[in-house]
């Protein structure tokens, strides 16, 4: 072991796609436009509820904010994933290495508990609408979106006891990102305690978000069934449909990559879950939210109007009329 010890691995590779050598440019190419959206998409939400007076409301406040963790979050992956495929270069240093695995699980974690500080925001506007003003309030919105970058010193504590094993050969990562079990199954020392951490707070910063949510939603459920109203149910139902939608697909993926006691095998299949909460989610969620949204695409369609460049005094109040 002290020999191997006096050899530790400084430098990784990242083995990404393999199997897709003859499609490196067309994959290249798809990853690097769908980059280049998810940014611009997420970022035009962000632009979008803060110049417009009309999604200044907590829902929007907290759609904002996972815009934001979106851009940052394929952020932490894809430039890299665009270097393996472009520049050819699957070579990443150690502390690179942990670095992308501190900000990636970081915004997952974050995100996890915005989404279910979402899902309380809707509780409260549909089960208790009355007090909807009271309890959120702009204060106990920045509270929650406080509250929801805790994930980060859960990612600390993470990396704390991943960064203090000895990495000693191989040093190919079986992945297109430094995630936790990949990383973990390099090392060269016993890894028991790391797992336990890890398991233990993805149990805590999963399932807890997951519990307020569920809740949440049975909550809504039980209000909506009790509404007379066929249009007044669809109406409701409608106003958190969207983010019912990605809380699925995020916790879905989330829960089978890391809800697990055990090292994580390094089948393909986990690659293809992991690109679709790294990748697919991102860019999928601005269109969730928008395409069902009837405030936001008002929103939408105001600021491209306002944005046109018309001569003509006319035609602008023609188009904001049609709003």
């Amino acid at each position: 072991m002290e020999e191997k010890n006096s050899t530790q691995v400084r430098m990784f590779l990242l083995l990404g796609f393999p199997a897709l050598p003859d499609l490196h440019v067309l994959f290249s190419t798809v990853f690097l436009l769908t980059y280049i959206l998810t940014v611009l998409e997420n970022v035009v939400i962000v632009a979008l509820i803060k110049t417009n007076c009309e999604l200044y409301k907590p829902m929007y406040f907290f759609l904002g904010h996972l815009s934001f963790i979106e851009v940052w979050y394929v952020s932490v992956t894809m430039p890299k994933l665009l270097a393996n495929f472009i520049a050819e270069d699957r070579s990443i240093s150690f502390v690179g290495c942990t670095t992308q695995l501190f900000f990636f699980s970081s915004f997952m974690c974050t995100e996890c508990v915005l989404l279910s500080a979402m899902a309380y925001d809707r509780y409260v506007a549909i089960c208790q609408p009355l007090r909807y003003p009271v309890m959120m309030t702009y204060q106990m919105c920045v509270y929650l979106v406080v509250v929801s970058f805790s994930g980060f010193t859960v990612s600390l504590i993470k990396i704390s006891f991943i960064s203090q094993l000895n990495f000693c050969g191989p040093h190919v990562i079986n992945h297109f990102f430094c995630d936790v079990s990949p990383v973990l199954n390099l090392a060269c020392t016993d890894t028991s305690l790391a797992e336990m951490v890890d398991f233990v707070l993805a149990l805590f910063i999963l399932l807890v978000p997951l519990f307020i949510t569920i809740v949440s939603y049975l909550l809504i459920v039980m209000t909506i069934l009790h509404i007379p109203s066929t249009q007044s149910k669809k109406k409701a139902f409608s106003t958190c449909s969207s983010h019912l939608t990605v809380v699925t697909v995020f916790f879905s993926a989330t829960l089978f990559m890391y809800a697990r006691p055990k090292k994580i095998d390094p089948f393909d299949l986990n690659k293809l879950v992991s690109a679709v909460y790294t990748i697919v989610t991102p860019i999928l969620n601005p269109f969730i939210y928008c395409l069902r949204n009837q405030e936001v695409k008002r929103a939408l369609k105001k600021a491209l109007c306002e944005k046109m460049s018309v001569p003509k005094v006319s035609l602008l109040s023609k188009c904001r009329d049609k709003l």
